[in-house]
């Protein structure tokens, strides 16, 4: 039997992580940095995740521009929470991050928005890890773009996904 795409509770996470007090309350718990760095989602559904970053003092560099940690940040979250999403409700799955590669293509001096429109990916995988008991590894792509559409980087997140396994006690 396949399993869902979405669970009830995961359907429930994604409208809690759009509020932006619960968004706030997890990223200060589990996320600091991004916390500090002022991100937000922006949106989040079946399809795609966006978040969004600011320019401010809290994410700028010297060079008056949006430091490069804080854009890889707001990335690996824009792809992150897909993943975290469709794992929610289903058998025990752990979920790491393997591989970050950013390519800049302008100065971000903006406030800027990361979007991964591969979230049915997240979801496909995490469920061939479930129905496999094998390890998936895949690549989410996110996208930076200012407030007017202009490209500021790209990046690939690879993530590994796996069942975890239900440990013995004899």
């Amino acid at each position: 039997m396949a399993l869902p795409r979405l669970t009830s509770q995961a359907k429930k996470q994604m409208k809690d992580l759009q509020s932006r007090l619960k968004f706030s309350l997890y990223l200060l718990g589990n996320l600091p940095g991004a916390w500090f760095f002022g991100c937000r989602v922006k949106q989040i559904n079946e399809e795609q995740c966006v978040v969004q970053l600011p320019y401010s003092w809290f994410s700028k560099n010297p060079f008056r521009s949006i430091y490069f940690a804080a854009q890889c940040a707001a990335a690996e979250l824009s792809t992150g929470l897909p993943t975290a999403v469709a794992i929610t409700g289903k058998a025990s799955t752990s979920m790491l991050l393997v591989k970050i590669e950013t390519t800049f293509h302008k100065k971000a001096n903006q406030t800027a928005f990361f979007t991964c429109a591969e979230n049915q990916k997240a979801q496909e995988m995490v469920n061939k890890a479930i129905e496999t008991d094998e390890p998936q590894t895949f690549t989410l792509k996110s996208i930076g773009k200012d407030a007017q559409g202009n490209l500021l980087s790209e990046t690939l997140v690879a993530w590994s996904v796996k069942k975890r396994s239900l440990k013995s006690t004899s």
